[in-house]
């Protein structure tokens, strides 16, 4: 499968991502050509120049006095409609506008078939969003991950008059992402690029396992002291390497709960998509028998397993810290056994483990030791052709 992963250290917005891919290798021809059908008036320029002695693409709209209307999101979906863009590339920008659309119409309090779409209905933000669909589709990527945003901060001034940074369609546009604000007081991330991270984004977090085949880099408006003004964009094949990934670790030293409050928050914070949580006893202040609650987590979902904890446990604190998780690469089959199929899983230096539900099952069913349906299943695997 071929990803593409926005590394959004200094920000995304959607010139920004149009630059970034066609650094990447989008052509640029076929881009321009693509963005000329849709008729608004508006030409199209890309060129190299660099940001903090980073060379990076820097993507231009030239607007036209027809092409600065405002519209709404009828108005915007029938125009790339009629354009001459690929199905797919169609589909994602219609989604994107849609999205936009919807966090547009949140914040002013109105449905999303009266929204104006102000800065975002000119033909410059139009040609952002519709270009990365383009270039995105030009490069064949099959799947979109964003790292955590550098939204910025301080103020920006809008048709509505001075709002925070981030903007109120941008946050709505990135709730439950993992953002951040480092750097000048400026807006790093718009609503364009937040969009177009939330609407196409399959995942939020760090660098997946992949073989990165291009990078490329998308130039801002702006050529910052603090650091380079940049989005970059890794290309490459998604890869079942041996993970290597940041995670959140979340430690609570508890000693008043109830072991059945502590096994159900255990069910909760698994089901909730923990990637492993422990219990394990310690000796705690005053002599007290406690219990250590220990919960791995990806960093995007870090706030919400502490909500859980909690909310079913008694802790009033949590130690919360990053660490680094290296998962061997490992894959599933099925051995077939006297009592019928055992599912295993077979790591990269080809350990077969069977799975343990499947022989509790059989077990169970046949009145076996546990011991002898693994021993049996491990065997099946080993006399495989």
């Amino acid at each position: 499968m071929k990803i593409c992963y926005f590394d959004a250290f200094s920000g995304i917005s959607g010139d920004m991502t149009v630059g970034a891919l066609a650094d990447a290798g989008a052509p640029a021809a076929a881009l321009l050509d693509a963005l000329n059908s849709l008729n608004t008036g508006a030409r199209y320029e890309i060129e190299k120049t660099s940001r903090r002695g980073i060379a990076a693409s820097k993507f231009r709209v030239h607007l036209g006095d027809s092409s600065r209307a405002h519209r709404h999101l009828s108005h915007i979906v029938r125009l790339i409609d009629q354009s001459g863009i690929t199905p797919r590339a169609k589909t994602n920008a219609s989604a994107v506008f849609t999205k936009l659309a919807e966090a547009e119409a949140q914040v002013h309090g109105v449905s999303i078939e009266r929204v104006h779409f102000h800065e975002v209905g000119a033909a410059d933000s139009i040609a952002d969003i519709v270009g990365a669909c383009i270039a995105l589709d030009l490069l064949g990527i099959e799947e979109v991950h964003v790292s955590p945003i550098n939204t910025g901060s301080g103020t920006v001034q809008t048709e509505h008059g001075i709002l925070p940074i981030p903007a109120p369609a941008t946050a709505l546009l990135l709730a439950g992402k993992p953002v951040y604000a480092r750097g000048p007081e400026l807006e790093l991330t718009t609503p364009t690029g937040a969009a177009i991270a939330s609407a196409l984004g399959a995942g939020f977090g760090p660098l997946p396992p992949m073989r990165i085949a291009s990078i490329g880099y998308g130039a801002g408006d702006r050529d910052l002291v603090q650091q380079a003004n940049v989005l970059r964009a890794l290309i490459g094949e998604k890869t079942r390497a041996a993970e290597a990934a940041q995670v959140s670790v979340m430690e609570a030293n508890i000693d008043d709960s109830n072991p059945q409050v502590l096994g159900y928050a255990l069910e909760r914070l698994m089901e909730a998509g923990a990637l492993d949580v422990s219990l394990s006893p310690l000796q705690m202040k005053k002599n007290r028998p406690g219990t250590l609650l220990r919960v791995i987590a990806k960093p995007e979902d870090q706030e919400r397993m502490a909500q859980i904890v909690f909310a079913e446990t008694s802790t009033l604190g949590l130690r919360i810290y990053s660490a680094e998780r290296r998962v061997e690469e490992r894959r599933i089959v099925e051995v077939e056994t006297a009592w019928g199929n055992v599912r295993g899983k077979i790591s990269g230096l080809g350990v077969f483990t069977p799975e343990y539900e499947d022989c509790r099952v059989i077990a169970a069913k046949n009145g076996l030791p546990l011991r002898e349906v693994l021993a049996v299943a491990a065997k099946a695997y080993l006399n495989k052709d």
